[in-house]
């Protein structure tokens, strides 16, 4: 018991108002036609680039000229030649599909297909992994 005495109730009205609308609310289409029609100042402002991606990519910056002169072919390093026919080779000789060995060193059957087509980037891990797996060295030298 909070308080002392005998307990009185309060009739004062309460009032219980909406939430005052947010900026979205203010721009909606609807909310914008009844201020035209009650003859209110509406001001509307253009955004520069609004929409689009073009502020990041259209600007030219100092480093345009340097990628410009320079002549240095930037490409991913993919699985050699022997490394493809040495996975094929080993995976034939142990007569495993592409899935049954992607499901052996826990990977999906599509890492296998890039490794053997040679659209793969060589990751160490999973030569190790294939290593076991095959029972056959694929790293270094031969």
């Amino acid at each position: 018991m909070a308080g002392v005495g005998p307990m009185t109730q309060d009739w004062e009205p309460m009032v219980i108002r909406k939430k005052a609308p947010n900026s979205a609310a203010k721009r909606d289409d609807k909310t914008v036609n009844a201020a035209r029609r009650s003859g209110a100042d509406i001001e509307t402002v253009r955004k520069f680039n609004a929409g689009t991606n073009k502020a990041a990519s259209s600007g030219t910056s100092l480093n345009t000229k340097k990628l410009d002169d320079d002549t240095e072919n930037l490409t991913h390093e993919r699985v050699p030649t022997e490394l493809k026919k040495a996975i094929m080779q080993a995976r034939g000789e142990k007569k495993l599909t592409q899935s049954q060995l992607a499901q052996l060193i826990n990977e999906k059957p599509q890492v296998i297909q890039e490794y053997e087509s040679g659209k793969a980037i060589p990751n160490q891990q999973i030569l190790i992994k294939l290593e076991r797996a095959l029972g056959a060295k694929l790293r270094g030298k031969k």
